[in-house]
């Protein structure tokens, strides 16, 4: 031991780590907060959040006390944000099946509505806006294009049922992508309080 140095009692080590812990989960809920506003408007707020846990808590295990939410958790938010593209993505293609169009269809809303957020980003000046807005033309032109180009093209009223439908899920499956965003917040949040 060298001469002159302070040894700090364990108990206030502890007491410093619960409260830059704390400090942490506190901020972590709030940006948090913001990524499942970004689910709301069709990004992958899901993924980000789930991405700075799984950073937060390699941190606090190589430099905290120990783990924060602990893999299992973790494990769930991330099975959790595959079931939310999923339904995103899908709720599209099962509007197209609801309003009785072809399986082409399904395929050309899900391309359509990636295509479209990607495309119309740019093209719509107001911040995040564009990507969602683009994402809802392009399912429903992506579900006409398939139903256009199907082998047995249906009538202008058939097709855009179909394309109708393929909206209406879309919008339909944003919702419940940003209803799992919200699962995965009070998860991360409340979980390292209990």
């Amino acid at each position: 031991m060298c001469n002159g140095c302070r040894i700090i009692p364990n108990h206030q080590v502890r007491n410093s780590m619960d409260w830059i812990t704390i400090v942490v989960i506190v901020l972590f809920a709030i940006v948090a907060a913001v990524c499942v506003l970004l689910a709301l408007i069709g990004l992958a707020g899901t993924w980000i959040m789930v991405a700075i846990a799984l950073v937060i808590e390699l941190l606090d295990i190589y430099w905290g006390d120990g783990e924060t939410w602990g893999w299992t958790t973790l494990g769930v938010c991330f099975g959790l944000a595959v079931v939310g593209e999923i339904m995103e993505m899908g709720a599209g293609a099962l509007g197209v099946k609801v309003g009785g169009g072809s399986r082409r269809g399904m395929v050309g809303a899900i391309i359509g509505g990636i295509v479209g957020g990607i495309a119309l980003t740019p093209v719509i000046p107001i911040p995040v806006i564009g990507t969602l807005v683009g994402a809802v033309i392009g399912t429903f032109a992506g579900a006409v294009f398939g139903e256009v180009t199907h082998k047995d093209p249906s009538t202008a009223g058939e097709v855009a049922k179909s394309a109708t439908g393929a909206t209406i899920g879309r919008i339909l499956g944003v919702i419940g992508k940003t209803g799992v965003a919200a699962v995965c917040w009070c998860i991360l949040v409340v979980t390292p309080f209990v």
